[in-house]
């Protein structure tokens, strides 16, 4: 009879390679205009927040070229748009482990990191891809039509959840606010 260890062996971990060390950056202010960046090897979606942080909008979908230039690209967004902290998707599987994806946007935010010093926050970017693509697709667009709104609509989404998630939790006030509260109405 097998022992309780044969009989249901554990999977063994997958290999990973080249893990990127987890950085940590100051958090993007809570006012002031964030830049949402939908990163990619061949191009970068763009979106911006309202300065009060409550709406984003989707800016552009722009090609990448050369280090130099798309740094330059960047720094123009920012400059336009006196960006106080920049918003990265961060690909993660649906269960929960990084991707290769993931390293290299880890390396392209630090490297954005250590050329533009703005408080930087990478988020999860899970289904926002599949969300605007499904939303692309209702509005009946073409093919081409979908890869030119693409990325720049995944940044909108990417840093419209990213806004949601600083949202306080409703519910979540104090018993002394809520009193408060109570108290003013009266």
């Amino acid at each position: 009879m097998n022992s309780p260890a044969e009989s249901s062996p554990t999977p063994p971990e997958p290999a990973v390679e080249n893990v990127e060390p987890v950085v940590t950056y100051p958090e993007p202010p809570r006012h002031g205009r964030l830049l949402g960046i939908d990163y990619g090897h061949k191009r970068i979606g763009f979106a911006i927040s309202t300065p009060e942080q409550t709406i984003s909008s989707a800016i552009e979908n722009y090609t990448r070229r050369t280090s130099a230039l798309d740094l330059k690209h960047i720094r123009n967004w920012c400059e336009e748009y006196v960006v106080k902290g920049i918003v990265i998707g961060l690909p993660i599987h649906m269960n929960g482990n990084e991707s290769q994806k993931s390293a290299h946007c880890r390396r392209f935010a630090a490297w954005l990191y250590e050329h533009l010093k703005l408080p930087l926050a990478l988020h999860d970017e899970r289904c926002t891809t599949a969300v605007v693509i499904d939303q692309l697709i209702e509005l009946d667009l073409s093919r081409k039509q979908r890869k030119k709104k693409l990325d720049m609509l995944a940044a909108q989404v990417l840093l419209e959840s990213y806004l949601n998630s600083r949202l306080p939790v409703r519910g979540s006030e104090t018993s002394a606010d809520a009193v408060a509260e109570t108290t003013e109405e009266e």
